[in-house]
């Protein structure tokens, strides 16, 4: 597809029968595809980096304690049993308690100043971490770093919202996981480089990877206060005229009028009763669950799969980290293009089935770790897209950010369960966890195609316009205020 197809033609809706025009017309009849390729360049200059950095560092230091493990964590905080499992796991119970309340309050606060805080205060939380001396400890640590860890991935989902269409946000999205990717390649280095260090300073390497990789997140938080905008209107990287044409692109997209992008309490309880969100937030659960298990467990998997040591560990970690965030840019950038998200992530979550399947058989080692990268290839697809899907078919903004954080919140519940998936008992080979895993992905997959088959059938009826007289005694301002309610919105699948 060329791009001016992907820039220049937004797909709004079948036609209703109706005198009235939009006041918009003749401005989009205008729009320049050139102008708007320049500007979307712009935004990723300006957007894409540091949102990029705030999820590698809160992914990093939500997970790095799967590399302290290697180096002694369990033997100085005397852990016993399922208490690392419990330690990992219980962090989630403050972070899903905060993902939706944080959405909801993200624009009262303005997004710079929110991220900027919570960034600030999990980067302070993470770095002292290192300092703790139990398990009663530990668990006071995970607990805070959850409460403000949990507001941003589903606040700069959100924020991407702000400044780009549904034929750009997977792949902005799809950035997010490339920097869980990332942290997690990074990670693995960083373990394996500051593993040297034990003994330094009288203290041991576990303490030195949580201190030096928390570090960054609190100098990153304080930047952001400065750094980020907190909307087009305020941006000051955007011209005046670049202003105007984010307007424009924003009125181009069905149900995304001016009301619609402010806080309605209407949009929330919308939300909250729309069945197919919580279509969605089941099958984000079951592909959460498989991304909580490997990126926190990846390195005790790979260890079991042969005789190794910690250092060459770490290092087969990478090579499936990067093989997982290039399959998401690959495969983002073509379900933005299509505007096919079903599909992908269908066949992606089987790819992980398969590996899932290869892990649980009784096969050598190098089959066992090609497994590993069958997983990678599907893992950041099936989690990431319908990250994507579902805020992408919410054009009124408190609905959207209701939806968002359900989905987080639900999805992210997994993080609790996955931990006690990988229990020390069960090694080396893990069965009883990459099977709960497959079956997951497999029932996640199989509703993500229910959902892409229903809204593609919704789409038909409106199309054909089944769905008009619903609107037949409205204004044209109140059809474009019934968001993805109108018969003139067309879903994405």
């Amino acid at each position: 597809m060329s791009e001016e197809a992907q820039y220049g033609s937004e797909p709004t809706q079948p036609p209703i029968h109706d005198e009235s025009v939009s006041k918009y017309a003749v401005e989009l009849s205008d729009f320049d595809p050139v102008a708007e390729r320049k500007l979307v360049r712009k935004l990723d200059y300006h957007i894409v980096p540091i949102i990029m950095l705030l999820y590698l560092f809160s992914f990093l230091d939500r997970v790095n304690i799967g590399n302290a493990r290697l180096y002694g964590m369990e033997e100085d905080l005397g852990l016993r049993g399922n208490q690392y499992q419990t330690a990992v796991s219980i962090l989630f119970v403050t972070y899903l308690l905060s993902e939706l309340p944080s959405n909801l309050v993200l624009k009262k606060f303005r997004p710079s100043r929110w991220i900027s805080f919570i960034t600030t205060a999990w980067g302070i939380i993470a770095t002292l971490t290192g300092l703790t001396q139990s398990f009663a400890g530990l668990i006071v640590c995970r607990l805070l770093l959850g409460l403000v860890e949990g507001g941003l991935f589903p606040g700069a989902a959100i924020y991407l919202t702000f400044f780009y269409t549904k034929r750009e946000i997977a792949l902005r999205i799809g950035y997010l996981f490339v920097s869980a990717a990332i942290a997690g390649a990074v990670g693995g280095l960083l373990g394996y480089g500051i593993g040297f260090m034990d003994g330094v300073s009288g203290q041991r390497g576990w303490r030195w990877i949580l201190i030096i990789e928390g570090l960054p997140s609190f100098i990153l938080g304080i930047a952001t206060w400065f750094l980020l905008a907190d909307n087009p209107e305020t941006a000051p990287y955007l011209s005046p005229d670049e202003k105007e044409l984010m307007r424009l692109r924003r009125a181009r997209q069905a149900g995304q009028t001016e009301s619609a992008q402010r806080f309605h309490k209407k949009d929330v309880y919308a939300g909250l009763k729309d069945w197919k969100v919580y279509a969605f937030c089941a099958g984000q659960f079951g592909t959460d669950t498989m991304l909580y298990g490997y990126s926190t467990f990846l390195p005790t998997i790979i260890k079991g799969l042969g005789k190794w040591t910690t250092a060459q560990t770490q290092a087969l970690t990478i090579p499936c980290y990067g093989v997982g965030a290039l399959s998401y840019v690959v495969i983002a950038s073509l379900s933005d293009r299509q505007q096919k998200r079903g599909l992908y992530t269908v066949i992606f979550g089987g790819i992980s089935v398969i590996g899932y399947g290869v892990l649980i058989s009784d096969s050598s080692t190098g089959v066992h770790y090609l497994g590993c990268f069958l997983v990678a290839m599907g893992l950041y697809v099936c989690c990431g897209l319908p990250l994507a899907w579902l805020p992408s078919n919410q054009p009124r903004y408190g609905k959207r950010t209701t939806a968002t954080g359900l989905q987080l919140t639900i999805g992210n519940a997994s993080g609790v369960m996955a931990p006690f998936l990988y229990p020390t008992s069960e090694g080396p080979r893990f069965v009883k966890g990459h099977a709960v895993s497959l079956a997951l992905v497999g029932m996640s997959s199989i509703l993500f195609a229910s959902m892409s088959w229903y809204l593609s059938q919704k789409n038909r009826r409106r199309e054909r316009g089944e769905e008009d007289e619903k609107v037949t005694d409205m204004s044209e301002r109140e059809i474009d205020e019934l968001g993805d309610a109108s018969p003139r919105y067309i879903f994405t699948i």
